[in-house]
């Protein structure tokens, strides 16, 4: 891929990871701002992946057929509507799960035409080091979101909504005019050589795909189960919500770092070995971060936190890359999608039944027992996959 057009695509991830990292914890601002029950947090969060939970596999054959910016390009459009949608009818919380539910579905689009074009326009053995570099992007539009919050929110409890959704506005209009100077990808020639009916089901018979999945999925809910409830575990303890942000931005910082220097450390590790003990210390962290600690402390957890959550993500994208042909990579990227929005799905929604009796301490303790059972899980994937 030509470094001109590279530098749009990881643009693309910043804008559309940095627009999850301001829409998704204003939502929950904006529903404590409502005065909606806690409980009720993880059924918006969970709003977020209904409806692509049921089109993500459509959504990977578009992109093998139609081309990948041209499904990011769609989600892009989206995205923007969604950001509108949270202006106009985020008074209620029907409202907010109707917005929510839009921009998860801009959200798949634009993340699964990105995550085609890194596999279709990468070398298989460059994919650590592409898709870590794809993944720092993101975590760059990780940080510089939750900062967004914390401009707009200052000392207060809970920040002034309208504003942060009127800016997400003016940055999802920009996402629109980067999805039409994507690159180009490979799939639609591929797919005509070698896509097939049963591409998916090939993908799930190679060795170590399913834990890989379910890795995936596990990290990416704790992710948001972080994102949404964090903001509630601050409240709780009367954390200003520029506090929050900034929290939430080391968290972004520490996933950088990780993901920065992927390639270097898979080498010197192994994969295996590096997903399990990041997933494993992650869980530790997360565990000891709801107990009543200074903030320097938390800091450091979060930290901890994000640097292994952060490494999870691109190594999973790695494995789905090599085991997929180029003709099915769209669809092996919203495989794991289905995965990843099937725990976002059902982690957070029992999370909020959590919460009605133990309050955001205890979603976070379930959800650090859950990432300790996935980083365990993890030492059945092969060690060199592909």
């Amino acid at each position: 891929m030509l470094a001109g057009r590279k530098l749009v695509l990881l643009a693309h991830a910043l804008l559309i990871q940095a627009l999850t990292f301001i829409l998704r914890p204003t939502m929950s601002y904006r529903a404590l701002e409502l005065d909606v029950p806690a409980a009720w947090l993880g059924v918006l969060s969970a709003s977020f992946a209904v409806a692509p939970l049921a089109l993500a596999l459509p959504v990977g054959q578009a992109a093998d057929r139609f081309g990948e910016r041209r499904v990011a390009t769609a989600g892009a459009v989206l995205v923007t509507l969604s950001g509108v949608a949270f202006l106009v009818l985020g008074g209620h919380v029907v409202g907010l799960a109707a917005a929510s539910a839009l921009f998860g579905i801009g959200h798949l689009g634009c993340v699964v035409g990105q995550q085609a074009l890194v596999a279709n326009t990468t070398d298989r053995r460059g994919y650590a080091t592409a898709f870590g570099h794809y993944t720092f992007a993101a975590s760059l539009g990780q940080v510089g979101g939750p900062m967004l919050i914390a401009a707009f929110g200052g000392d207060r409890e809970i920040p002034d909504t309208r504003p942060i959704f009127m800016w997400s506005c003016v940055i999802a209009g920009v996402l629109v005019v980067l999805s039409t100077l994507l690159p180009r990808g490979n799939a639609q020639e591929a797919a005509r050589r070698e896509g097939g009916p049963g591409g998916v089901r090939a993908i799930l018979r190679t060795p170590g795909i399913p834990n890989a999945l379910v890795t995936s999925c596990v990290v990416l809910a704790a992710v948001d189960i972080v994102l949404v409830y964090l903001p509630a575990l601050g409240t709780e303890r009367g954390l200003a919500s520029g506090t929050i942000g900034v929290l939430l931005a080391v968290r972004g910082v520490a996933a950088m770092g990780s993901r920065l220097f992927l390639g270097r450390l898979a080498e010197a590790v192994g994969r295996r070995r590096l997903l399990v003990v990041s997933t494993v210390a992650s869980a530790v962290a997360l565990f000891a971060a709801p107990l009543p600690l200074p903030v320097w402390l938390l800091g450091c957890l979060l930290f901890v936190i994000g640097f292994g959550l952060g490494v999870g993500q691109p190594l999973t994208m790695a494995w789905l890359a090599e085991a997929a042909p180029p003709g099915l990579r769209g669809r092996a990227m919203s495989l794991r999608m289905v995965g990843n929005r099937t725990g976002q799905l059902l982690i957070p929604s029992a999370a909020g039944l959590v919460a009605a009796g133990l309050g955001a301490a205890g979603v976070l303790w379930l959800t650090a027992l859950g990432l300790g059972w996935a980083g365990l899980a993890g030492r059945r994937l092969p060690a060199d996959p592909g």
